[in-house]
């Protein structure tokens, strides 16, 4: 069962009994999901930047200042980087989160940036604070720069399968519709970008949510992009779009 709170006042608790301050000023959307490890709160900061909590612990993924401020923010048991560009990899932001304790999954380019960290490779897991992370393919095809090098070239940025016990959810990362999509399984809830040119259209979007067909799809990271597109393009099929503020 999925409960969806939206334009709720961002607080968050400890189940242990500690509180984190909030920016109060700001209204943050949240959708919860109910998994077979228990309740997962997902809170959508804006960009390509959320937050997940669940058990009373916080993950933070690609934490970005221009988002939200960081200094009122949970601190991070762990954080998730999907690559090293600067709306994805912020040392600011980050300085506000993360203690000596926390666990930081991320690929290898950020890793030298940051001077820390677990490194994950396309095609490896790890465990992080008892989920599952899988590391999986986020790269270009079509979009490049002027030079002919891809925005995100094969093989160098992450994606995330995250396992919250049965359900499974997909954060992209900076990727097109890629190939390696269609070896997605069992996907719950998938995190699809659509900031252009960097990323995909609503129509590279469309297919790749109809390749692996997660049971909910969130654009985010989408710009200038419109994500009713996205909604009108899969509005048969089966799949539930649901629009955050993930501009």
């Amino acid at each position: 069962m999925i409960k969806i709170l939206a334009l709720a006042v961002f607080a968050l608790s400890l189940a242990a009994g500690g509180a984190f301050a909030a920016e109060a000023a700001r209204v943050f959307e949240e959708d919860r999901f109910e998994t077979s490890a228990g309740e997962v709160t997902v809170t959508f900061i804006g960009h390509g930047t959320l937050m997940f909590s669940f058990g009373g612990r916080v993950l933070h993924v690609d934490p970005y200042g221009k988002m939200a401020d960081y200094s009122a923010l949970p601190k991070a048991d762990a954080v998730l980087i999907t690559h090293e560009h600067q709306d994805h990899l912020d040392r600011e932001a980050l300085k506000h989160i993360v203690t000596d304790e926390t666990d930081i999954v991320l690929n290898g380019n950020s890793a030298e940036i940051l001077g820390r960290g677990r490194v994950l490779k396309n095609g490896e897991s790890a465990e992080l604070l008892g989920v599952r992370v899988e590391a999986v393919p986020a790269y270009n095809i079509v979009h490049k720069r002027d030079n002919g090098r891809p925005f995100h070239p094969k093989g160098e940025h992450n994606g995330y399968v995250l396992n919250f016990g049965d359900t499974r959810i997909y954060v992209a990362g900076d990727t097109e519709n890629i190939p390696e999509m269609k070896e997605l399984k069992d996907i719950h809830a998938a995190f699809l970008p659509m900031n252009l040119p960097f990323t995909m259209t609503p129509e590279m979007a469309a297919d790749a949510a109809l390749s692996f067909r997660p049971n909910i799809v969130y654009p985010y990271h989408f710009g200038q992009s419109d994500p009713e597109k996205l909604v009108n393009l899969l509005k048969d099929s089966g799949i539930e779009v649901r629009v955050r503020k993930m501009s």
